[in-house]
C-alpha cells in the first residue's frame, strides 16, 4: 500500500489557488467592463482641458516642402522642369552624329551583332545569370553597394540617383518609340532570353542609359565638392570614376548576355546618357537638378 504514497505528488495542484483572483466575477459583469476608452489618437483630450477634436494644431505651413518629397517623386518634378526649360531636348539629341551612326550601323547589319550575342549566350550567360536576374528589376542596389552608402546615410545622393534613373528611362523610351527596332530574340528566337523580354522596342538600351546617366551624375556630385571647404581629393575621384564606369558598362553588358539587347543598344544608351549630361542638363538650365547636385555634394566633402 505504501506505493500509493506516490499520489502525494498531486499536492502540486495547490498552485491552482491562484484562480481565486477570479472572484472579481461576482455579479457576472465585472470581467467585461473596460477600464479605459480607446479613442483615436487625434481625439484624445489635450492637457489643459482643450477640445477633444484635435485642437493642438500647427500654423499651416506654406507648402508641402522640398524636403518632404521622396526621392522617386522629386525626380518627376525635375523631369517636368527639364521638359519645360529644354523643350527641344529630343531634337538636340537626335541631331548628334554619333548617336545617329550607332543606330544606322545596327540597322545595316543586325546579323553581325546577333553572332556576338550567340557567343555571349554560350560563353558568358551561366556565370552572369545571378546579376542578369537581380538587375532586371533594379540596379540601385548595385550603385549603393559600390558607393558604400544607404538612402538614409546619403538622402540627397539617393535623390540624384532617382533623378538620373527616371530621366534616363524617359529619354530612352522616347527613342525606342521613335525608331521601334526589333529585339534580338525576334530575329533569333533561339537566343531564348532567361527572363521575359520587355514589352517595348530594343534601341537604345534603357538599362544602359539609366546606368550611365547615374554614373555621370555621381561624377558631377564629386566634381561639385571642389568649391566646398573639404573638396574630394582628385585621387578619390579617379577611383570612383573607374568603379562606376565599370559598373554601368557591366549592367549594360548583362542585358546583351541575356539576349535582350544588341551591343549597339548599349552604345546608344551610353551616348544618350552622355548627351543628357553634357548638352541637356547643363549648369543653370534646370534649377532643381542643379540644387539636387549641390545638396548631394555636401554629403561627399
Amino acid at each position: 500500500m505504501t506505493g500509493n504514497t506516490g499520489n502525494t505528488g498531486n499536492t502540486g495542484n495547490t498552485g491552482n489557488t491562484g484562480n481565486t483572483g477570479n472572484t472579481g466575477n461576482i455579479g457576472g459583469v465585472g470581467w467585461f467592463i473596460s477600464d479605459r476608452v480607446d479613442l483615436p489618437f487625434v481625439t484624445r483630450l489635450a492637457p489643459g482641458g482643450m477640445s477633444d477634436l484635435g485642437s493642438l494644431r500647427r500654423i499651416p505651413p506654406t507648402s508641402f516642402g522640398n524636403r518632404q518629397w521622396s526621392a522617386n517623386w522629386y525626380a518627376w518634378r525635375v523631369l517636368h522642369e527639364m521638359l519645360a526649360k529644354v523643350p527641344n531636348w529630343a531634337a538636340t539629341v537626335d541631331a548628334d552624329p554619333m548617336f545617329t551612326n550607332i543606330r544606322n550601323a545596327l540597322v545595316a547589319n543586325f546579323n553581325s551583332q546577333i553572332d556576338d550575342l550567340v557567343l555571349a549566350d554560350r560563353d558568358e550567360r551561366p556565370d552572369a545569370m545571378g546579376l542578369i536576374l537581380s538587375q532586371d528589376g533594379e540596379f540601385f542596389s548595385d550603385f549603393l553597394a559600390v558607393l558604400t552608402i544607404r538612402p538614409g546615410s546619403h538622402p540627397q545622393t539617393w535623390r540624384v540617383l532617382n533623378i538620373a534613373s527616371l530621366i534616363g528611362s524617359f529619354a530612352a523610351l522616347y527613342f525606342k518609340d521613335k525608331y521601334d527596332l526589333p529585339r534580338p530574340s525576334q530575329i533569333c528566337p533561339a537566343l531564348l532570353p532567361p527572363i521575359p523580354v520587355p514589352g517595348h522596342s530594343s534601341w537604345p538600351s534603357g538599362h544602359s542609359t539609366q546606368a550611365h546617366l547615374m554614373k555621370n551624375c555621381m561624377l558631377r556630385i564629386f566634381a561639385a565638392t571642389a568649391s566646398m571647404p573639404n573638396p574630394m581629393p582628385a585621387a578619390d575621384q579617379i577611383v570612383w570614376k573607374a568603379d562606376l564606369t565599370v559598373l554601368a558598362d557591366m549592367i549594360a553588358r548583362n542585358r546583351e548576355i541575356a539576349g535582350l539587347h544588341y551591343a549597339a543598344d548599349s552604345a546608344g544608351g551610353t551616348r544618350l546618357a552622355d548627351l543628357i549630361d553634357t548638352v541637356i542638363l547643363t549648369p543653370t538650365t534646370v534649377t532643381m537638378f542643379d540644387q539636387a547636385i549641390a545638396a548631394a555634394a555636401e554629403e561627399w566633402q
